[in-house]
């Protein structure tokens, strides 16, 4: 999970720091979710889904499919 949030950043061509402001955090607190040394909570962990537009399965690797899931009706 780290690894892909760290890629994912990397990718969007952002800094930590510009994750940590939309996650209200610190650049420290952010980097230490990256580096799997701090859990990330569960609405942070939403939060960094919604911005990525995938779905927190894929941040936790428990799919290789990045496109989230279709609304059910």
């Amino acid at each position: 999970m780290y690894r892909r949030i760290r890629d994912l950043r990397e990718d969007n061509d952002l800094f930590q720091r510009d994750l940590a402001k939309y996650l209200q955090c610190s650049q420290v607190s952010y980097s230490l979710y990256e580096r799997g040394k701090r859990d990330i909570p569960t609405d942070v962990l939403i939060k960094l889904a919604s911005f990525y537009c995938t779905s927190t399965d894929y941040l936790l690797g428990l799919t290789d499919e990045q496109k989230p899931y279709p609304k059910a009706k």
